[in-house]
């Protein structure tokens, strides 16, 4: 019993300090971002912890890379599920992409534009064409980025394809691909489907009998190792189905 009680106090304590910092963090969110640009996306990062802890996530990175990360990157992984908005940000210094829906997105919305996100519309051509560009801008400007090359939440086994997007960017600016793979352990419980709702998949996350999450984060791929954006996409989407064979199947 006694024990119980200190699990609820601990769990208590938790979201009492995430929705403190939550406060802070969105109203910093209306400052102009002249005042708020050296600070904010580590704050955000920061607030992203609190987040997993306040969920009960036990989020652990497996270091699979045998050479050091590089310090500019564009990370690329797999997308099951909505976590991914937080646990990336609690782990890695990379400004996101993501869908344009995300912007509207209560309170969550605003904090992720203040931190200097990236939208695309999907089905949008020219949003695509122009999300390209802003991501060679970000990177130019020395910015690591991350994305998912399935171009959306497409269930808990790798999609069909990848999209070109990320190693051509890659090809362009010769920044190298970070390959992550996410490994939920309780995957009917974080994977993202419809109809469901954002708030619905927070308490499937903060309810699930087994709240392992898994990212491993692989050795760097240079891109100057392909003459194709053709040939780079498929090599890399052929580890992800090697990795998704080791740790899913």
């Amino acid at each position: 019993m006694f024990h119980y009680i200190i699990k609820f106090i601990q769990y208590t304590a938790n979201w009492i300090d995430m929705i403190f910092l939550t406060i802070i963090v969105y109203l910093l969110s209306f400052l102009p971002k002249s005042l708020t640009q050296h600070f904010y996306f580590k704050l955000v990062g920061f607030w992203s912890k609190f987040f997993i802890r306040a969920l009960g996530v036990d989020l652990k990175l497996h270091q699979k890379n045998i050479q050091p990360i590089p310090k500019q990157y564009i990370l690329i992984a797999n997308h099951p599920s909505a976590f991914e908005d937080i646990g990336i940000p609690a782990l890695f210094n990379a400004h996101s992409l993501a869908k344009y829906e995300v912007k509207h997105w209560w309170i969550v919305g605003r904090i992720s534009e203040a931190a200097g996100t990236l939208y695309v519309k999907r089905e949008s051509k020219d949003s695509r064409h122009e999300a390209k560009q802003q991501l060679i801008d970000a990177l130019n400007n020395g910015k690591s980025i991350a994305l998912y090359p399935e171009g959306g939440c497409k269930g808990r086994r790798i999609f069909e394809s990848f999209r070109y997007g990320a190693f051509d960017v890659s090809m362009n600016t010769g920044i190298p691909i970070l390959p992550v793979f996410l490994h939920y352990e309780s995957q009917d419980d974080f994977e993202w489907r419809d109809p469901q709702t954002l708030i619905q998949k927070l308490w499937h996350f903060s309810i699930s009998q087994n709240n392992q999450v898994n990212y491993y984060v692989y050795d760097a791929i240079d891109p100057e190792q392909f003459s194709s954006k053709e040939e780079y996409t498929e090599h890399v989407y052929q580890l992800y189905l090697k990795w998704q064979a080791r740790y899913l199947d």
